[in-house]
């Protein structure tokens, strides 16, 4: 649906009934940009409203030569690496070769999907590429988080979005030349950090297939199933925590490889005298089904909130598990307690 140029230009004049109705009309998928560019659902959350309260500010400047919403997207995405100029990163963890381990990023977090839905039924009908499975999902995520903030900006626009080269460069006031070096520089970066598999991913949301093994995987941590989880594991399977996430008391987060050895490392939460008792609830989140676990110790009294997992499955098995902390509990619209 094209832009109304009534209410484009009632907007440019102040009139906020009509500002607000764009942007909230844009407000999904400009959340989505945000948080692609940021990897931290929260942050994403408070830059798109940095973004809508500069678009209101300087709403004069608009001049029409580009349509209100690749303006909105200047912004947004002008706000986000002014953001990361002020606040740097800090230094990742040295990762393991290959593809990044998504919850070794210590910002990174997972996006509900009942969020990404909102971008496909906006009334404005974006193109599916905006929240495309294999640009959304953590392991994506992840790893253009080692990229340049303007590398990841022009490869976002580039690469996802579907933008030109000319306005690529026309949204972050640079050269084509520049965008196209940019580009070129992004690109081997995330080849080497996305798993090989990535562009068989392309699905839409998750399958049938992936529901059954999100409740097998639940019911196997329920009953603490050591055979069960196994059975759902590739013998390649790697598992990653952040730091804080699942009981996790360190200051980096962790990462392992492997069937045995990610069994190994549950193996005191679910046997011996430390081991506690789970109920487990789904969830899904970048496209991904997502176990939203809960703990208690003994026989009795309430489990509590424990942990986010998401799970990346290849041909039937689980390939890898990322773990989050509890922050994003209300954001999923789960309770604290069961």
């Amino acid at each position: 649906m094209g832009e109304d140029s009534a209410v484009v230009a009632a907007a440019r004049e102040g009139d906020e009934r009509a500002f607000t109705a764009l942007v909230e009309r844009y407000r999904p998928e400009l959340r989505v940009h945000c948080y692609r560019m940021l990897g931290s659902f929260e942050e994403a959350e408070d830059l798109t409203q940095e973004a809508f309260l500069r678009a209101w500010r300087s709403r004069e400047t608009y001049q029409g030569r580009s349509t209100f919403r690749a303006w909105l997207y200047r912004i947004a995405t002008n706000a986000c690496l002014d953001f990361l100029d002020r606040s740097p990163r800090r230094a990742l963890p040295d990762p393991p070769p290959g593809p990044v381990p998504p919850a070794i990023v210590p910002w990174l977090q997972p996006c509900p999907d009942a969020v990404l839905a909102e971008v496909e039924s906006a009334e404005t009908g974006p193109d599916a590429v905006v929240v495309a499975k294999e640009t959304i999902e953590l392991a994506f995520l992840a790893a253009i988080q080692y990229l340049q903030p303007r590398q990841r900006a022009v490869l976002i626009l580039r690469d996802v979005l579907g933008w030109s080269a000319k306005e690529t460069a026309l949204q972050l006031e640079s050269t084509v030349a520049a965008v196209n070096s940019m580009l070129q520089r992004a690109r081997p970066v995330l080849k080497e950090r996305l798993p090989e598999r990535r562009l068989d991913w392309a699905h839409t949301g998750s399958t049938d297939q992936d529901r059954e093994i999100l409740q097998r995987y639940m019911a196997a941590l329920e009953r603490a199933d050591d055979d069960a989880l196994a059975a759902l594991l590739s013998a390649d399977a790697r598992a990653s925590q952040q730091s804080g996430a699942g009981g996790h008391e360190g200051e980096h987060a962790v990462w392992c490889e492997g069937r045995q050895t990610i069994l190994d490392a549950w193996a005191p939460a679910l046997h011996g005298p430390h081991a506690v008792r789970f109920k487990v609830l789904p969830a899904t989140a970048n496209r991904q089904p997502v176990a939203a676990s809960y703990i208690r110790s003994g026989d009795e009294g309430p489990y509590r909130a424990f942990a986010l997992t998401s799970l990346r499955i290849e041909d039937g098995l689980v390939a890898e598990t990322a773990t989050f902390g509890t922050a994003l509990f209300p954001a999923f619209g789960l309770p604290a307690v069961l």
